[in-house]
């Protein structure tokens, strides 16, 4: 466990400009995906934010998602309006957020997108998402951080079928 020195320099400074202090905890192994990080922190994988930026008619969004559903392009296509949603690649994230895919944080991002939080991250009382690098995670309350993140609530959750008996 360390302190908010420990996230990525634009992500403390957020941190700064917003007045919140949160526990950074940085771990040797990197945690760059959902899996990963559940792991590291000892959570489960739905209580883990996935930070995923996508184009939504060219223009980046991010969405949040917990780290056991998946994102339905679909759903989030007709949120926005648009007319083709796609993942956006790693210059586009890194350009658009100012960090790299597995460390992008939920807020603090050099670039000012429209952002989409699935509802599914309020079903639990704390929620962990990257702090500006693999290796760094911090826990939050979820309206909190949808808060930060100037996030719209939606259901963009890509919802599986039963199997039919």
């Amino acid at each position: 466990m360390t302190s908010p020195a420990a996230a990525h320099p634009l992500f403390a400074a957020a941190l700064a400009e917003l007045g919140v202090e949160v526990e950074v905890r940085r771990f040797p192994a990197a945690t760059r995906t959902a899996a990963q990080a559940a792991e590291a922190v000892g959570c489960e994988l739905s209580q883990i934010v996935k930070s995923l930026i996508f184009a939504a008619d060219g223009e980046p969004v991010l969405v949040l998602m917990d780290g056991s559903s998946r994102v339905d392009t679909e759903r989030v296509r007709a949120e926005l309006g648009a007319e083709r949603v796609g993942r956006a690649d790693a210059a586009v994230v890194r350009e658009t957020t100012g960090y790299a895919i597995g460390g992008v944080p939920p807020f603090g991002h050099r670039t000012r997108t429209r952002v989409l939080a699935d509802r599914g991250l309020l079903d639990h009382d704390v929620v962990w998402a990257a702090a500006g690098d693999p290796h760094t995670v911090f826990p939050m309350e979820p309206k909190t951080l949808i808060a930060h993140a100037g996030g719209s609530v939606v259901d963009v959750r890509e919802v599986r079928e039963a199997p039919s008996s």
